[in-house]
């Protein structure tokens, strides 16, 4: 399979590997609404602040969207990791260039992407899915990159997403439209896109609770529909003359009503006597005067969950549903197409929802629309969903999230990443919280908008777990190094937070986890601090579970247990801070 070379590439082949775990600090100020509603807007580089939230919510995040710099050379990006490259050094603070005038660009742009992406990776759940927007400047690198990086994933689809309005940054053409890289295992599913308006007009018809419907005829369409083919199916319906009530019982002088072709030849039902007997009450007769015949229709409901209710003792599938006209599946959502087009989903309009919230003033250039990301969410069909956006931008993503909720009653969260402090605090923030809260539209009407409810809590990254020397930094606390050593330990996030209340740390697959640390007690013997694994702390150790036979992995300063019962007891001793992953 052939792979994407460029310069630097062998400098950030690992370097994801080799950036620091920091520390994740919360401001109250800037946070706002419920604190523990679990959203996150962290203030830094995306590369370190990825590397300090592994620990927290590794595998576990749904979908991830991100949008990065399309590279287009008049976006002003800089490449500033820190890498110790010296063709790579060079290229620190200087910004990036347009074609022409700067023949690294893609070069800096891919060494940007590379380390991003391998950790967006360790994110992702199995069932987890990857959102890009970008444009022609860099679409072909990143689908490289996506097949090195993603390999037992597949690029789904490249939505083309139409901006009606273009941008005015082209010579000679204006660009109306991007691309939307979809990148999941196969098995991944579409949830589908809410019905059109039209599609909604359908279901016309209200049960006795509200709940929309729309009938469909009961007589099978296509392959297998005749008498001949499903004896079984070929039976009476019987109506009362005077009324709307069925029956599959013979009653005198009811109307019997057979399911007839409409060439006349036998036809048969979609359902068996005991189905349409239990479920006779949601269906409805017709005459149609035209070919002086009766028809037999049954619901469909427009709120799945409504129908499940229902019919949630049938063990058949009752949304065995198809087009009376077309013959294929009815669906309570459509299929998203390669073609994505709308006003709502322009950038223009993205500039006018952020005008509304800023009182006419448009603090930030070139946003997505709420309504682009309310159809990513629609897709993976996931309202409990962790969802992350490493770009935040103007934090159209958080709106996304919370409008989302808001509307069907989820409770999905968001974790936003933004690098430019001025941007994180005037526009991420305070996007975020005036939706929450709710806020009033310029204009003579001052129309006011509710808000969505919830929360976020605000933070920027600290000072690395490890100082220069390899030692754990006197600010890091028991809660910061047990969630370190945890994930570092079984590579998944830490069960709970921990408190310091208990050595334990939880367990993961044949591993129970241990951390002996007691911070902050100099000039206190080791032992007396309980950063040693002694005896009688070894003795003192909490089970992790009735029946557990797996190893007992304990992390701290030092041991005084013989090497021969730490084997007899299952146990590991591994030394803080040498032995630490990421030291």
């Amino acid at each position: 399979m052939p792979t994407l070379n460029w310069i630097g590439k062998d400098a950030v082949e690992h370097h994801h590997a080799e950036v620091p775990y920091r520390l994740v600090h919360c401001d109250g100020e800037l946070s706002a609404g419920d604190p523990d509603a679990g959203n996150l807007l962290v203030q830094g580089d995306n590369l370190e602040a990825l590397k300090a939230l592994l620990p927290y919510y590794g595998g576990q995040v749904k979908c991830i969207y991100i949008d990065p710099p399309y590279n287009t050379g008049n976006e002003k990006w800089r490449y500033n990791d820190n890498n110790n490259s010296p063709e790579i050094r060079r290229w620190l603070g200087e910004v990036v260039g347009k074609e022409a005038d700067d023949l690294s660009r893609h070069d800096k742009w891919l060494c940007m992407m590379y380390p991003r992406l391998r950790l967006l990776k360790q994110f992702l759940r199995e069932d987890g899915v990857l959102f890009a927007s970008i444009d022609h400047n860099e679409l072909p690198n990143f689908q490289h990159l996506v097949s090195e990086v993603f390999a037992s994933y597949q690029q789904i689809a490249i939505p083309v997403v139409n901006n009606m309005k273009g941008r005015n940054d082209r010579d000679y053409i204006a660009t109306c439209h991007e691309y939307l890289v979809l990148v999941a295992k196969k098995s991944f599913v579409s949830a589908g896109l809410p019905l059109s308006q039209q599609q909604r007009a359908r279901f016309k018809h209200t049960d006795g609770q509200g709940y929309r419907f729309e009938l469909r005829d009961l007589r099978k369409r296509g392959g297998a529909d005749t008498r001949e083919e499903r004896p079984q199916l070929w039976y009476p319906i019987f109506k009362n003359p005077e009324t709307e009530e069925l029956s599959i019982e013979e009653k005198d002088g009811w109307i019997d009503i057979w399911p007839m072709k409409k060439d006349g030849t036998e036809g048969c039902w979609r359902w068996g006597k005991t189905r349409t007997e239990k479920y006779v009450s949601f269906l409805h007769a017709s005459y149609a005067r035209a070919n002086d015949k009766w028809n037999v229709s049954y619901r469909i409901y427009l709120d799945q969950q409504r129908e499940d209710e229902l019919f949630e003792d049938d063990p058949e599938d009752f949304s065995e549903d198809y087009d009376d006209e077309t013959g294929e599946a009815i669906e309570r959502t459509t299929k998203p197409k390669s073609f994505w087009w709308g006003p709502e989903i322009s950038t223009d309009n993205a500039g006018k929802q952020l005008k509304d919230i800023f009182g006419g003033k448009k603090p930030f250039e070139y946003p997505k629309s709420v309504a682009l990301i309310e159809r990513i969410l629609h897709m993976i069909g996931d309202q409990e969903a962790l969802v992350m956006d490493s770009f935040a931008g103007s934090a159209t993503t958080g709106h996304a999230v919370l409008a989302m909720n808001k509307e069907d009653g989820g409770n999905r969260r968001f974790i936003l990443v933004e690098m430019d402090k001025d941007i994180a605090e005037t526009v991420s923030a305070m996007r975020i919280k005036k939706v929450i809260e709710g806020y009033r539209k310029p204009g003579s009407k001052k129309i006011e908008v509710e808000g969505t409810g919830g929360g976020f809590r605000y933070c920027h990254l600290g000072v690395p777990l490890f100082n220069e020397f390899g030692d754990i930094d006197t600010a890091v606390t028991f809660p910061d190094l047990a969630a370190h050593i945890f994930f570092a330990e079984t590579g998944a996030p830490i069960p709970s937070k921990a408190n310091g209340n208990s050595s334990y740390l939880g367990k993961h697959g044949d591993k129970a986890v241990y951390l002996l640390f007691a911070p902050g007690l100099e000039g206190t013997p080791r032992e007396a601090q309980g950063n040693v694994l002694t005896p009688n702390a070894l003795t003192a150790l909490p089970a992790p579970s009735d029946g557990f036979e797996g190893l007992r992995v304990v992390y701290a300063e030092g041991t005084t247990v013989s090497p021969d019962r730490l084997k007899a007891e299952g146990v590991v001793f591994k030394q803080i801070p040498y032995q630490i992953e990421g030291a």
